[in-house]
């Protein structure tokens, strides 16, 4: 219970984070206005968060091992309030800039604090990871709304901002009570993958996913910034299409999350999700940048966003991190400077590119996505290894998880089962039925060898279904007595 309870709170701060991610771009005209400076200047205040967020990663995340999480994802709030407190109303430049710069510092403390925090609860929880993407998502879709909303009552624009300091007040006083797991704790998946691996074959696995933490950011900042200008100039889409393709790619985003987040949870390996992922990204970037079927498009625009952009990002952190589970902070800071370089270097290259060719630009992703395999194919080729007992009992356990689940809801159909029966005057026992039973699982079973074990264990679970009727029919018995 008290682990749901911390991980809400850490939810909620990741959706006022999609919030701080774009509040400056959905404000920029209204903060011209107030501050009496052209877009140009704004956009320079803009830039701020990506000098901290550069600044900030690694000291943070090694920071975090040595005085704890809690710590950070605090640390991380109160920059944020600040951010939003003091943007709503600043009127000077320079202030604005440090406060860009306090965002840049908040995004990194809350990193710090809060994917190594859902690493340490332990079981799965490294697939939690996955969905703050969308809760990041989810606020960089809600926030647009409630601009255009204060825009077209000609109301405040510093609401918004006031809206996200009010969430991170109340998120504030719930997380504060609640408890944190212990930190640079290492669960038995990430011993595993660590001590399975030479020394020689962790430092190349340690290059591969450092050089992805740059590729998964650039292939999706790339996209996000090019695809529309791309589609009218090449291939002469209009300009709803061409936006729908951005958006297609933020639906097929969260999508993606979703099935990332359960095939996790199924126990699917990070490296299998890594290199399928990012094949198909790149296949989906092929067809937008070379089909003018405008359907096609729209179909390779899903995909693209489902792979690149559905939480692979998360899924190389968590694996990163299980190299290195004693120093997940420092291993944190480390993958997302490598991101907050790509942040700052993409729009630099391609807009150079783009003096010669639009077109060219935008195809340099198909350059990122070749790179982005290769990184992901040289981590998971260093990191295998031969089965290990730890890695098939951390299966089994998982299977067992889904089997008491499911004998869970057995039982309590047996009960409504049971209490029919009384209703109707008829035996516990039906042999015909249990009969039926184990025909089918015959029938339904997979391996021959395994059908008379399969058959023993249903016939143990009929036997124990049967007694807990009878105790049941014995307990209405008691009470009509009683009664």
């Amino acid at each position: 219970m008290h682990q749901r309870q911390l991980s809400i709170s850490l939810y909620l701060n990741y959706f006022v984070h999609g919030i701080g991610l774009i509040i400056l771009t959905q404000n920029m005209q209204a903060l011209g206005q107030h501050w009496q400076t052209p877009l140009a200047t704004v956009s320079y205040v803009i830039s701020g968060i990506g000098i901290g967020r550069l600044f900030a990663y690694f000291i943070l995340g090694n920071l975090s091992d040595r005085f704890g999480r809690k710590v950070f994802v605090n640390l991380g709030m109160a920059s944020y309030l600040v951010f939003f407190l003091g943007m709503a109303v600043v009127t000077n430049i320079q202030v604005a800039y440090g406060l860009a710069i306090l965002a840049g510092v908040a995004n990194s403390a809350l990193d710090s604090g809060t994917y190594t925090t859902f690493i340490e609860m332990g079981g799965r929880q490294g697939s939690a990871n996955v969905l703050l993407k969308a809760f990041m998502s989810a606020g960089e879709f809600l926030l647009p709304l409630l601009v255009a909303n204060l825009e077209a009552q000609q109301l405040w624009y510093g609401w918004s901002f006031m809206l996200a300091a009010v969430i991170l007040l109340v998120n504030g006083v719930l997380l504060n009570r609640q408890q944190f797991p212990a930190r640079n704790q290492a669960s038995d998946s990430a011993l595993a993958v660590s001590q399975n691996s030479s020394h020689g074959r962790r430092w190349l696995a340690t290059i591969g996913l450092a050089g992805y933490g740059y590729t998964s950011m650039a292939i999706m900042i790339l996209y996000t910034q090019w695809i529309s200008l791309f589609a009218t100039r090449t291939f002469h889409f209009s300009a709803l299409l061409a936006h729908w393709l951005l958006s297609l790619y933020s639906i097929g985003s969260i999508s993606g999350v979703l099935v990332i987040f359960w095939l996790l949870r199924r126990g699917i390996a990070e490296t299998k999700l890594l290199v399928t992922m990012n094949v198909g990204s790149l296949v989906a970037l092929l067809v937008i940048c070379y089909s003018p079927i405008a359907g096609l498009s729209m179909i390779a625009a899903l995909a693209f966003g489902f792979t690149a952009a559905g939480g692979v990002m998360q899924v190389a952190l968590n694996l990163f991190i299980k190299l290195y589970p004693q120093v997940k902070g420092r291993v944190t800071g480390i993958y997302f400077t490598f991101g907050s370089i790509a942040s700052f270097t993409i729009p630099l290259i391609t807009g150079w590119l783009s003096q010669q060719n639009v077109a060219l630009a935008m195809r340099f992703d198909l350059v990122i996505g070749v790179a982005g395999i290769g990184c992901v194919g040289l981590a998971a080729w260093a990191i295998r290894s031969p089965k290990s007992l730890s890695q098939e009992r951390q299966r089994i356990n998982h299977i067992d998880q889904q089997i008491v689940r499911l004998l869970n809801e057995r039982f309590d159909t047996v009960t409504a089962i049971g209490e029919l029966k009384q209703q109707q005057q008829l035996p516990v026992l039906d042999q015909q039925r249990e009969q039926r039973v184990l025909h089918q699982v015959a029938a339904k079973s997979k391996q021959t060898a395994h059908t008379p074990y399969l058959q023993a264990i249903y016939q143990a679970i009929m036997r124990n279904s049967r007694a807990y009727q009878t105790d049941l029919h014995d307990l209405h018995k008691e009470d009509i007595n009683h009664d």
